[in-house]
């Protein structure tokens, strides 16, 4: 009997340890099959039908009507150029600062901790407040970014209303929004380079910015191309900083494709076109990831090489 209890315990351990991965994965499956999997399909079932938002489910099987008119149109090339405009700019942007920034961060500098947490600051600001701030920074009449270019003697510029300042504009808030992430990753990535193998580069003569292109860049290029990834992906559906900063315009120079969707479906209730731009707006994230991953794989081939 002594010997039998122990042996019942020790089963039913094990075939808890055998569940407990399913239970996990059980739990993520699901919360993404209601949450992603289900309004995917769904919202990929709309771009076939010409469903208007008032009529969601009354419309009409339409095939590939609603792509059609879409890749026939010069409004929706327009808004990709200006999505991928959006997209390289911010990505860039975020990685050049946020690298530089952990770069300097992780000297031995008095007040860093200090300094660390003053430039995470942008990404722990809600988008809206930051975006409120931003408007009246861009103000014609009486914003900072004015105020400084007129004492630089180049006038006062319409920084959102200038159809030839609008994207810059636009990225440029998106990307003070943004570095910090990159910041602290890097920064985490940082932590992982070997100090000797720096040390040995200084002994033998490496300044500062060979010692950071030889030994510590090799160490966080993993890093940075994941970071890089994710930054495209968000990118690409960005919705909030240039819906409120510009709405999309000035005459749609900042229309992306995730602007165009909010457009079609909720001011022209075109639901089935709003989905299918959005479908072909995961088509292009898709395809992002997918040369990232062969990207990925090829590199590995030839370190193992």
């Amino acid at each position: 009997m002594t010997t039998a209890a122990p042996t019942s315990r020790i089963r039913r351990r094990n075939a808890a340890a055998a569940i407990a991965p399913y239970l996990f994965v059980g739990a993520a499956a699901i919360y993404l099959l209601f949450f992603m999997v289900v309004p995917m399909a769904r919202g990929l079932w709309f771009s076939f039908t010409d469903a208007t938002l008032l009529n969601p489910d009354g419309g009409q099987f339409v095939g590939g009507k609603n792509y059609g008119d879409l890749l026939t149109s010069g409004a929706f090339y327009s808004s990709l150029l200006t999505t991928l405009l959006y997209t390289a700019g911010t990505v860039i942007g975020s990685l050049l600062f946020g690298t530089v920034a952990a770069v300097a961060l992780s000297e031995r500098i008095r007040g860093r901790a200090v300094f660390r947490a003053l430039l995470t600051i942008p990404w722990a600001v809600p988008s809206v407040a930051a975006v409120l701030v931003f408007i009246w920074i861009f103000n014609v009449e009486s914003g900072v970014a004015n105020r400084a270019t007129k004492a630089l003697g180049i006038g006062a510029q319409g920084w959102l209303l200038d159809p030839k300042l609008g994207l810059l504009s636009v990225t440029l808030v998106s990307v003070w929004k943004v570095f910090p992430f990159v910041m602290l990753v890097v920064l985490a990535a940082l932590q992982g380079v070997p100090g000797e193998l720096r040390e040995a580069a200084r002994v033998d003569g490496a300044d500062r910015l060979n010692v950071f292109r030889t030994v510590t860049l090799p160490h966080i290029v993993p890093t940075l191309r994941i970071v890089a990834l994710l930054m495209t992906i968000w990118s690409i559906r960005r919705f909030e900083v240039i819906y409120l900063l510009t709405g999309g315009g000035p005459i749609d120079t900042t229309n992306t494709i995730v602007i165009s969707v909010y457009r079609e479906a909720f001011q022209n209730s075109q639901l089935g076109q709003a989905a299918a731009i959005g479908m072909l707006g995961l088509c292009l994230s898709m395809v992002v990831t997918v040369v990232y991953f062969l990207s990925d794989r090829s590199d590995a081939r030839k370190d193992a090489r």
